[in-house]
């Protein structure tokens, strides 16, 4: 047997993961197989790179084992023009490491199956774990509210793409446009974990160019043919996107990605450079032969697409389409594109040129806000309380002594400004619209903790409910965190503003001895609130997700004594 080289890599980096979710799989899975532990490892590992998540995030997605509907992770987002997206993932891990093997038609066939069961409300879901129906109910309440789905199937193996056989079970579904599917191996992973080599290359602009010297910095602005943009991101991939925020959305089911694709393959692909916004490059350095007066070949080191990323990758896809059926990009289809040449040494501009081009559209803006100096305070006042607060983005397992800005974001935005329905489905504008209200002038790191140290306790209960926890503790652990913060300043007879580094060893042993008891109590006032909301009515899962995510019930928690 001949060992593939990145089947091998990845082979090591599962058995790392391993290591890294031992304890949290037995204490949520119950799961202490050494095989049955790699094969969760590998999808874990495959959603964290994927879906560019956070370990806890990550680790939130896996529905792995029993009555787990041939899904072994789904991730939800939130509905955005109407439109939701759902990314489920199927694994297959061999312990052979020659990378020769399909990936089973059976399971394509189980992931069909789910697809058609999933996303239809009135169908009957059967035997499912817990951690899978509280997915799919969030899932299909959404549908009932009217938004529309838009499916990412990922069949997930050590090896080779399914067969035609089961290319033909994808095909008699019958789902159409509105389900993609992908396929992700040991190649794949490996090109995005390693994108973050630098890339040079030379980029052949048409027509003229600009070029001009600015505040220690250089720029050039000119044009680009679409086929040029194309061969770089074949040859390059995902490392020229490693500092653009927004992830491919795809082509199918995204209005501007199918615009610009329409626009490619319509009869007139010569106005494409002015339906679209352009291309936005950084680099460490760019040269070209200053003596040509037009068609510029510009040697670039370290290139990053900083903004138009979903351009070039739908360009990228629109390509591969025409070459399917012999054609190529029509050669008069050219976009805009800006080369900035900036200071090694200044990040910060990076990320503000990022933020200002991405504009526009919706951006994950934690990493944005990373420098912006309520966070640097916030850093330096948890360090103080023996805690390290973590403005960027952090790779491995967080410690428990960790707090990342995002479960910072979530847990304040819960406890202490009391929107806990948006704490949990809005978690895109908590460094956007929501990032004023949550980081306001008055937050302290006292209170950050409390808040995320009363939300770690409502989490657990969430992902993995204690003997005697109803099922609505799934979908309420944010409202619940709202009642244990009122509990916990009750006691300590201040209010928020009273909560500071001063009576914070105060408040981290109230919440250590007694914790479980507010929760306790806290799920209490969320029961009493239901019954009030729905009498003596028999609350569907469904009915419950779609409680949760409105908010009906903060207005009565908020009146309840605690």
């Amino acid at each position: 047997m001949t060992v593939n080289i990145n089947a091998s890599i990845i082979d090591q980096r599962v058995t790392g993961v391993q290591g890294e979710i031992a304890e949290q799989a037995y204490r949520e899975f119950g799961l202490n197989d050494h095989s049955r532990l790699k094969s969760l490892a590998f999808i874990y590992l495959c959603v964290k790179t994927m879906l560019d998540l956070d370990a806890d995030e990550a680790f939130d997605c896996l529905t792995d084992g029993g009555g787990d509907f041939g899904v072994d992770a789904m991730h939800v987002t939130e509905e955005m023009d109407g439109e939701f997206g759902v990314t489920l993932f199927q694994g297959k891990y061999k312990r052979v490491l020659d990378g020769a093997s399909n990936f089973e038609k059976a399971g394509i066939e189980a992931l069909t199956n789910a697809v058609g069961h999933i996303f239809d409300p009135s169908a009957e879901l059967g035997a499912i774990n817990d951690r899978l129906r509280v997915k799919v109910e969030e899932a299909r309440s959404m549908i009932r509210d009217g938004f529309i789905p838009r499916v990412r199937a990922i069949a997930c193996n050590n090896g080779l793409k399914w067969n035609a056989d089961a290319q033909s079970a994808i095909d008699r579904a019958g789902f159409g446009e509105q389900v993609a599917w992908e396929h992700v191996n040991h190649d794949v992973l490996v090109n995005v974990l390693q994108r973050i080599r630098p890339v040079d290359d030379v980029m052949r602009l048409t027509g003229q160019a600009i070029v001009e010297d600015m505040n220690f910095s250089r720029v050039c602005i000119g044009r680009v043919p679409v086929s040029e943009v194309a061969a770089l991101m074949r040859t390059h991939g995902d490392r020229l996107l490693e500092r653009n925020i927004r992830r491919y959305l795809g082509l199918h089911g995204n209005r501007v990605n199918e615009g610009i694709r329409g626009t490619l393959l319509s009869g007139a692909p010569e106005n494409f450079y002015f339906f679209n916004n352009g291309l936005t490059l950084v680099c460490d350095d760019f040269s070209y032969n200053a003596l040509q007066s037009s068609n510029f070949q510009v040697r670039i080191e370290n290139l990053q697409i900083v903004n138009g990323g979903q351009t070039c990758m739908t360009i990228l896809k629109t390509s591969e389409e025409l070459e399917r059926s012999g054609k190529t990009l029509p050669a008069d289809a050219s976009v805009l594109v800006r080369i900035y040449k900036l200071p090694r040494d200044n990040e910060d501009i990076v990320l503000q040129i990022t933020h200002a081009t991405n504009s526009q559209n919706p951006v994950d803006l934690k990493d944005l806000r990373a420098n912006d100096g309520k966070q640097r305070q916030l850093e330096q006042s948890i360090q103080d309380l023996g805690y390290n607060y973590r403005r960027k983005r952090l790779d491995g397992t967080a410690k428990p002594t960790d707090i990342t800005s995002g479960a910072a974001a979530e847990a304040v935005l819960a406890v202490w400004r009391q929107a806990p329905h948006q704490a949990k489905f809005l978690t895109r504008e908590h460094f956007g619209k929501l990032y004023g209200s949550i980081f306001s002038d008055s937050l302290n790191g006292a209170q950050v903790l409390a808040a995320v140290l009363l939300y770690r306790i409502a989490e657990n209960h969430r992902r993995r409910p204690h003997e005697g926890d109803p099922l609505f503790v799934r979908y309420a652990s944010c409202f619940i965190a709202m009642q244990m913060g009122r509990r916990l300043l009750k006691d300590l007879g201040v209010d928020l503003g009273g909560l500071d580094h001063n009576n914070f060893s105060q408040a981290k042993s109230h919440i250590e001895d007694l914790g479980e008891s507010y929760f306790a109590a806290s799920r209490g006032d969320i029961e009493a609130a239901l019954k009030a909301l729905y009498g003596r009515d028999e609350v569907s899962v469904q009915q419950l997700s779609a409680t949760f995510r409105r908010g009906d019930l903060i207005e009565k928690l908020k009146r309840t004594e605690v």
